[in-house]
Formats: structure tokens, sequence, C-alpha cells
């Protein structure tokens, strides 16, 4: 996997050098309420979780969770990527921002990148997308970016429902 890079934006993979904005980004409010906790409270509770998340992606599958980070800002502003989940067919889009740096179009401009590298790399033949009923945003954003609603569905462990997206590669 290479670095990804826009006029505004650098996606890399995570390090362990960034714990610190993993512990802010997965306990900020809305992360919780539509992602969920990943039990992330402290700088090596998010080591754990990058070397057993994204890390653990990037060697198994090619891709995974990136690091966005802000070209002018010089500092991360959120996560984007294209991760595989067990109790899915195919991998789902996924993406999260500090509330500083959403509605911006910034997470729009990182699934692109995201998206037209997952494809020119042949890593997916089709990208899902799932998001919690009430989130908007993410229904949108999605929508945006050409994906179909297929319908409710409840991943493993969950409680609620959750509407899947589909993009094929055309």
């Amino acid at each position: 996997m290479k670095t990804l890079t826009s006029e505004k934006l650098k996606l890399r993979k995570l390090t362990i050098r960034d714990t610190k904005f993993i512990v802010e980004l997965l306990n900020d409010p809305d992360f919780l309420k539509y992602i969920g906790d990943r039990g992330v409270k402290n700088e090596q509770d998010a080591i754990t979780y990058i070397q057993q998340g994204p890390q653990s992606m990037y060697q198994q599958y090619g891709f995974g969770l990136l690091l966005v980070e802000s070209i002018s800002l010089k500092r991360p502003i959120g996560l984007c990527g294209v991760l595989k989940r067990a109790e899915l067919d195919h991998p789902d889009l996924g993406f999260a921002f500090l509330p500083q740096y959403r509605e911006r179009g910034l997470a729009l401009e990182a699934a692109k990148l995201v998206l037209v590298d997952a494809y020119e790399r042949k890593v997916v033949q089709k990208v899902l997308g799932i998001t919690s009923v009430d989130n908007l945003k993410s229904i949108n954003l999605l929508e945006k970016l050409g994906f179909n609603y297929k319908g409710l569905i409840r991943l493993k462990d969950d409680i609620e429902e959750v509407k899947l997206f589909e993009l094929t590669q055309t």
C-alpha cells in the first residue's frame, strides 16, 4: 500500500506514533454512537488497536484503515479505508473524522482516494458500506460516492440493524 495524496489530504498507514490521535478519535461521542466503543481508553489500548486492527489487515489483505492527514495543518484529522469484516462477504468502506473536520468535503475526498486505489490495485471487486439507520451524514456520503442501498442487516453481536450499501466497479 502506498501513501495516497490529493491537494488537501495525505492518507497513510497507521503506526504506533498515531496513538494520541487514535485515543482522541475513538472516544469522540459520535464515533462511540455510530461506530461503537472499541475499548481504546489510553495510548496502550491504541497501540493494541493499531497492531491488531489496521496493521494486521494491511498484512493480511493489502488494505485497511488509513490515517487521514490535513496537508496544510500537518495534523491527523480522521481515518478512511477499506476493511474486511468476517461477517460480510465483501470489504466495506470505513471512515471517521474529528468533529471540526466534518461537513467540509474531506471525507468524500478521502473516500474517493481510497476507492480508486482499491479498485486500481484490484484488491476489491465490490465494496460495501454499512451505517446506523439514523446516521444521515454517512448515508449521504455513501450515496454521493455512488453506493446503492440494499437493505437492513444485523452484524454479529449487534443488537440493532444497520443499513447496507453496495458499490460495484463498472
